[in-house]
């Protein structure tokens, strides 16, 4: 059972549960806003319906059934379902089924866009360029238009009826109306009028003849609105379809299987057959499969993953460790104490799948003005007819004119004016380095006032480097690099190998050590050269020089190891995450473009303002020592303090906040998770491409806007003149294929943005 119950009372004494159920279906945000009205008045009934993972999350109380709230979306006219139970797992060494990631509704709408666009397109040619015409042509475009209008056109006219049959309307019923208006007319002009004569030849006049309708037909225009608005549709089913992949991408980080302790041997079975209290080893380069506490072993774990922190936790028995995270040092034996829904990892994908359903879908204008918009062009077309007949008692020109009122209102142009600049806009952006995932996350760019930019991974590289090296006065700092790096050159630990690799680069070849170990509490030993040497912690007392450096170092958030020589302090080395060497450009663009920059981090206070400084962020800007979880409180909290926020991240834990923010822009050297959570995606890394997308985004926007505006305009301007009887269908066809011209044209533009 998908519901769970829980004590949530709507009083003290009635017990509630919570459903989420998969909506079929829908076609706009109308359509969600529609469903959850029609749940929301049951008796105490509290949903949430998401247009884009087309979900209703519903909480109900005691003594109502999951099949009511199933019974009530059916009653509105869309399908629900209650989603399957998880997959049983698959022996090892199976391979998943083929085409389980198939969508079948995206591949249906894919076909059908395909065979109305190869049939429309001669269509379309042979009515628009006389030259073209021969004899009984007609016919040819009827024989290629008829499967476009019924059965391309399907969905369409399904849900108008859908829609007629519970008092609504939508885009859906004027494409539906307008292109069986103008099929029907066609049909009857042809058999029953002038049309289907041989010789029929179609040209563009101008003047108007009220009463040539007999001969004139408008195959080209039913069968290219739909062909239009069926590309419109499957680009937006298209980026609709990667809204639960931040989900996926989330649970796939955990470890597959495990290494579990039976009786004294290692045995490999599936995570998901752990138990709480099981103990299991994790070898260095592995994951830990759960969260749990560590019985044996000394190691470090990168917990880069989930927390974005460069620096590895250095962990031993009694400490806690935190599932999906890297082994990257020793041999572990580790007792899990939680598994399955109760992990930090499957917390935080609930804290993505809550921030995903509680994200306000923000309704395309065509949709918000469709409900007024259809009802007011059908009562005008009826109006038409009637004044038409009434006045000059002619039924063909009477309903010439109706006629040409519904076909000037079909939204052909409606449906290229989003879909169009989108394309543009996101190739134009492709070449940049920008993915923006849909129509959807452009409205939030123009209101955007604060950025929230990740430390580790965004503005810093995510990588310890070589920082500083000193040395007490009797040695040089050639020296103390040299045994630093040549001991540190045997270990794995990332602060070992920044210090190996810095030397390497600054000195060249370096000496190899001997009886190389590692000593907890303390860093690593072994000879060098004949000397005993020691990189880390120095139990004694510091000369002052090496003090005072370890010190600063510290206080500015960088981490310093002691080199000893003979068990003499010869040096102190420091490494850091080092800070993007674009990022304080990037900075400075983000606030030209009006935003107020703020730096979060889980890092301490001493690091994250070292690194504000550096870029140009103010001290009173900076969030340092977040939590993971906390992450989406932060942006929950500026949020509610009036500003609409964007937020910058790269890691795991970085995927709820980004989904949680307004805009959320993932850099695509992070995590599949962060990178499908958010909505623009930086593939190059650069956190100057930030601002690009911002100002691409924008961009974008606005020429959609304008698009929307020019079609609306145009149909509101082109009404009352099919209405008046100044243009016949034909030239309302003309007009409306030269209203998708000018979309596209304008549409086009982006292709210079730089």
């Amino acid at each position: 059972m998908t519901s769970t119950t829980a004590p949530a009372p709507m009083n003290d004494t009635t017990a509630r549960s919570e459903v989420e159920l998969t909506i079929g279906g829908m076609t706009c945000a109308s359509c969600a806003a529609r469903v959850e009205k029609k749940l929301n008045r049951m008796d105490g009934v509290t949903a949430t319906v998401n247009f884009a993972t087309e979900k209703a999350k519903i909480s109900y109380p005691e003594g109502t059934e999951v099949a009511d709230l199933i019974a009530t979306v059916v009653k509105t006219g869309y399908t629900a379902e209650e989603p399957p139970p998880p997959q049983p797992e698959r022996p090892a060494g199976t391979e998943e089924p083929a085409g389980l990631g198939e969508d079948p509704e995206l591949a249906s709408l894919r076909r059908r866009l395909t065979v109305s666009a190869l049939l429309a397109l001669p269509v379309v040619l042979l009515a628009m360029v006389p030259a073209l015409q021969f004899d009984n042509w007609q016919w040819l475009s009827l024989t290629l238009a008829s499967p476009v209008v019924v059965w391309g056109g399907l969905p369409f006219h399904r849900a108008a009826f859908t829609n007629a049959r519970h008092g609504a309307a939508t885009m859906d019923t004027l494409v539906s109306v307008g292109t069986l208006a103008a099929f029907g007319w066609s049909l009857w002009a042809l058999f029953w009028g002038h049309a289907g004569m041989p010789g029929m030849r179609h040209g563009f006049e101008l003047t108007v003849s009220r009463t040539d309708g007999a001969s004139t037909i408008y195959l080209e225009v039913a069968a290219g609105v739909v062909s239009f608005i069926l590309l419109g549709r499957y680009l937006e089913a298209r980026s609709k379809r990667r809204a639960g992949a931040a989900l996926r991408a989330l649970l796939e980080l955990g470890a597959k299987d495990v290494a579990v302790l039976r009786e004294g041997r290692e045995v490999r079975v599936p995570v998901a057959r752990l138990a709480v209290g099981d103990r299991f080893v994790v070898r260095p380069g592995e994951k830990i499969a759960t969260d749990g506490i560590v019985v044996e072993g000394v190691s470090a774990v990168d917990v880069s993953m989930l927390t974005g922190e460069s620096v590895p936790v250095d962990v031993a028995v009694g400490d806690s460790v935190t599932g999906a995270t890297v082994n990257a040092g020793g041999r572990l034996v580790v007792e899990a104490t939680r598994v399955g829904a109760d992990t930090q990892l499957a917390r935080m994908a609930r804290l993505v799948e809550d921030a995903q359903n509680g994200k306000a879908e923000v309704q395309r204008l065509a949709d918000r003005i469709s409900g007024i918009f259809v009802p007011v062009v059908l009562l005008i077309a009826l109006g038409t007819f009637g004044v038409w007949l009434g006045v000059t008692g002619d039924t063909v020109a009477a309903f010439t004119a109706a006629v040409a009122v519904l076909i000037i209102a079909c939204p052909c142009a409606l449906g290229l004016a989003t879909p169009t600049a989108l394309m543009v806009g996101t190739g134009r952006g492709a070449q940049l380095g920008i993915l923006i995932k849909g129509p959807e996350v452009l409205e939030s760019t123009r209101r955007v006032d604060t950025v929230v930019l990740d430390k580790t991974g965004t503005v810093t590289t995510g990588r310890m480097q070589l920082q500083e090296v000193h040395a007490v006065e009797d040695s040089d700092e050639k020296e103390v690099l040299r045994l630093a790096g040549a001991l540190e050159h045997a270990s794995e630990h990332p602060i070992a190998r920044a210090v190996a690799e810095g030397a390497q680069e600054r000195l060249g070849d370096l000496p190899a050590p001997e009886h190389f170990e590692n000593v907890p509490g303390l860093g690593v030993r072994g000879r060098v050269e004949g000397h005993e040497v020691t990189v880390g912690r120095f139990p004694g007392e510091l000369p002052e020089p090496l003090a005072r450096a370890k010190a600063g170092a510290e206080s500015e958030g960088r981490t310093a190891v002691v080199v000893v020589r003979d068990d003499a302090a010869l040096g102190v080395v420091t490494v850091a995450d080092a800070i993007k060497e674009t990022s304080a450009e990037a900075v400075r663009d983000l606030r030209a473009l009006g935003l107020r920059p703020v730096l979060l981090t889980g890092d301490n206070r001493a690091v994250a303002e070292a690194v504000a400084r550096a870029v140009g962020i103010d001290g009173a800007d900076v969030i340092a020592e977040v939590l993971p979880e906390d992450k989406v409180g932060v942006v929950r909290r500026l949020q509610g303090e009036g500003r609409t926020v964007a937020m910058v991240g790269d890691g795991v834990n970085d995927a709820a906040a980004l989904a949680t923010a307004d805009l959320g822009l993932a850099m695509g050297t992070g995590t599949d998770a962060a990178i499908e959570a958010g909505d623009l995606t930086l593939v190059r890394g650069d956190l100057r491409v930030a601002a690009d997308a911002i100002r691409l985004s924008r961009r974008t926007l606005t020429t959609i806007k304008g698009n929307l505006a020019w079609a609306f305009g145009y149909n509101v301007a082109a009404l009352p003149l099919a209405a008046a009887g100044f243009l016949n269908p034909m030239i309302a066809g003309a007009a409306m294929a030269f209203s998708s011209v000018f979309v596209v044209t304008n549409s086009l533009r982006l292709r210079a943005f730089s």
